[in-house]
């Protein structure tokens, strides 16, 4: 008689693939993940070795909880174009959780090249996590040295990430002309999602700490962000969804980092919005462009100097910003196309260091822009 919950099929397979079935599957080798998959609902990974050219595919069956106990390594330089992300999780009603001393290592060190995905030694470069989840909960991961993007949230529902630590300062070493060897090392991509908190994150990166394209409804609270490009929404447009609607920023810190606050839109590249966003608490230090930066004209690469309104900022708060730019950058710097947007509401905003910039910005926010 088989004990426990498992089938007697279940526990052959567990004895074949080196799975332990005591309150639930115990995975240490890679060619155990599946069979853990197939029979347990409660999966601890242990000391893994993820294989050249392979990935974690982590297609879950509803309510199963995950547990990362090791040191998971991926094994690198990947043949190109075989791994589009390292580690997949699909379903709904999950819980993926981290104990202390773990750690999720990308060996991103093989990819660097200063370029990131955008060309470069090795174009196929793997984003990390690819989440899509519904009523869902990913906390206290420990990740470091990502190839590139960290999470792509997209197609979520009611997801939560909280206690987050992203640690990817190895690619802060410079190339030999002087650029970060880190590069598109995004730590949270929100797309055509809904209701997602990402708390209690620490990033140390190479590239927005945030990067809302679309959705509603989704909060970022109590973060650090660290060496990256700030808390963004946005690039917007371009894409079959441009509506971002719905923001809360709340009580971070953004240090060291070349933006702090930043919005950025597409011009002649769709239509959409961005409203209902609100930035309080936020405290920059060390910003090395822009400490405020609100921009109708984004271009990947630089901007075009350009702006259009088709995507539409509106109802803006911003308060409590506060902080310090580096002396060559600027405090603020808007740029708004006419008429592209609108009911604006700031206050609080100190930040010492540069100047400021402001074209079409409306009234709620003209009084700072000096």
């Amino acid at each position: 008689m088989v004990s426990g919950s498992l089938s007697k099929a279940a526990v052959l397979l567990a004895a074949i693939s080196g799975v332990t079935a005591q309150g639930g599957c115990t995975v240490t080798s890679y060619s155990a993940l599946k069979g853990a998959i197939a029979s347990c609902t409660s999966i601890t990974i242990g000391d893994l070795e993820v294989p050249r050219n392979e990935a974690l595919d982590l297609s879950l069956k509803s309510g199963t909880t995950v547990t990362f106990t090791g040191k998971v390594n991926f094994a690198p330089t990947p043949k190109p174009g075989r791994t589009k992300q390292l580690v997949t999780i699909t379903g709904s009603n999950i819980k993926i959780r981290g104990t202390t001393g773990h750690v999720i290592n990308g060996n991103g060190q093989a990819y660097w090249d200063g370029v990131g995905g955008n060309s470069g030694k090795t174009i196929d470069k793997p984003k990390f996590f690819r989440l899509k989840l519904s009523n869902s909960e990913i906390s206290n991961l420990h990740v470091k040295n990502v190839p590139v993007h960290v999470f792509s949230i997209s197609g979520c529902s009611h997801l939560t990430l909280d206690g987050i630590r992203i640690d990817n300062s190895a690619g802060d070493a410079k190339t030999s002309g002087g650029k970060s060897l880190g590069h598109n090392t995004d730590a949270f991509d929100v797309g055509e999602s809904n209701d997602i908190t990402i708390s209690n994150a620490w990033v140390h990166n190479q590239d927005d700490c945030l990067a809302i394209n679309s959705g509603t409804n989704i909060k970022f609270l109590n973060g650090t962000c660290i060496g990256g490009h700030g808390l963004s929404i946005g690039s917007v447009g371009g894409r079959n969804n441009n509506v971002v609607k719905g923001v809360q920023i709340r009580n971070s810190k953004i240090s060291k980092s070349e933006n702090g606050v930043r919005i950025k839109t597409k011009a002649g590249e769709g239509k959409g919005s961005v409203s209902n966003v609100e930035y309080s608490n936020i405290v920059l230090d060390g910003i090395t462009k822009r400490g405020i930066v609100i921009q109708q004209d984004y271009e990947n690469g630089g901007p075009t100097g350009k702006p259009g309104p088709e995507i539409h900022i509106s109802d803006l708060t911003l308060s409590g910003i506060t902080g310090r730019v580096d002396g060559k950058a600027k405090a603020i710097y808007v740029l708004c196309a006419s008429g592209g947007c609108s009911n604006w509401k700031w206050s609080g905003i100190n930040i010492s260091g540069g100047g400021s910039s402001c074209s079409g910005a409306p009234a709620g926010a003209s009084a700072f822009c000096k």
